[in-house]
């Protein structure tokens, strides 16, 4: 398979039904004004057979006109009716042989614009993002980077299920079918590009095997995963995976705390439903805020990274804010 082979770019693609209906429509209409022209000046019309010309020798040449049959029993003969004939009916005949024959064109010449476009993207996408899995997660994951402010075009889906596929390309993410594990299905997503990658796979060992197989395609990507058993979680950071996600754990521990504390689940799915409410956001420490305690923000710190190390807000090794300090902050969306 081509490095083009399984990638689809979004796409709002009308059906074939519609498109077919929408051409005869056209035609009729085209055959319609033809029939009105040619009666309208029926008397610059001459028939081989004698006779005025009615509606149906008017239908009937307009429409062996239209698909240039002529058989020549009824002809123009006025130099007004021929002159109608140069300027009207021509162009209708042209018009009608182009609406027969465009769905013959677009198949024909579909696979080669869509080559087209997929080389584009390729050559242009740049930072973008590969959610491997299109499942509840991978969905979860893409609401998540769209409340954050990426842009649709800027997320590339990998999935085996052409139908899960479907749906992305659909929702105006560029997809790619076929197993993330591998790769020369990887290579399509021009991940040696990416900005960061996100394994939502639904099994441990497949998460395992992706994030290997992103690894050794592009060593310094940020790689986050997700995993069902946590006893997996150390085999997915060996494997080369910057964060783990557990999500049976995540979910136990959530069924716990609504037990005893149902105001801090809420609080919690609030900060992780991104774009409203309350939001966590990692940002830089800005130039107002060198030398400022966290205490003293506007925004509450939750962390601080600094020199690698993540530093609890209470730490008294953070001291004041640095210039080179990460900080994990809790922000109001109003």
């Amino acid at each position: 398979m081509s490095d083009h082979g399984g990638v689809h770019l979004a796409h709002t693609e009308e059906s074939s039904t519609r498109q077919v209906w929408r051409r005869v429509v056209v035609a009729s209409l085209v055959l319609i004004a033809c029939v009105l022209i040619v009666y309208t000046g029926r008397d610059g019309y001459v028939d081989n057979n004698g006779g005025e010309i009615s509606v149906l020798d008017a239908t009937y040449y307009a429409t062996v006109s239209l698909s240039t049959t002529g058989y020549g029993d009824i002809v123009p003969v006025t130099p007004s009716a021929r002159l109608i004939n140069i300027l009207l009916i021509t162009p209708l005949r042209i018009m009608f042989l182009l609406i027969l024959i465009g769905t013959t064109l677009e198949a024909l010449t579909a696979s080669s614009r869509e080559e087209f476009r997929i080389r584009r993207w390729r050559s242009r996408v740049r930072q973008h993002v590969v959610v491997c899995g299109y499942g509840t997660k991978g969905r979860s994951a893409i609401r998540a980077l769209l409340g954050n402010g990426t842009a649709p075009e800027s997320i590339v889906v990998v999935d085996s299920d052409p139908a899960a596929i479907e749906e992305a390309t659909a929702s105006g993410f560029t997809g790619v079918v076929g197993d993330a594990g591998r790769a020369e299905v990887l290579r399509r997503t021009s991940v040696e590009r990416a900005r960061a990658v996100i394994v939502a796979a639904n099994r441990d060992d497949a998460a395992v095997l992706i994030v290997l197989t992103v690894r050794q395609l592009n060593p310094t990507v940020p790689i986050t995963a997700s995993v069902r058993e946590e006893e997996n979680a150390s085999l997915l950071r060996q494997s080369g995976a910057d964060s783990v996600i557990t999500s049976s754990a995540a979910a136990g521990r959530l069924l716990g705390l609504s037990t005893d504390s149902p105001r801090v689940v809420a609080v919690v799915e609030d900060l992780l439903t991104a774009g409203r409410g309350l939001d966590l956001v990692q940002r830089q420490v800005g130039q107002s805020e060198v030398g400022l305690s966290p205490r003293q923000l506007q925004d509450v710190v939750l962390s601080v990274t600094r020199g690698g190390r993540s530093l609890r807000f209470d730490d008294p090794l953070i001291g004041t804010l640095q210039s080179e300090d990460q900080l994990v902050v809790v922000k109001s969306r109003r």
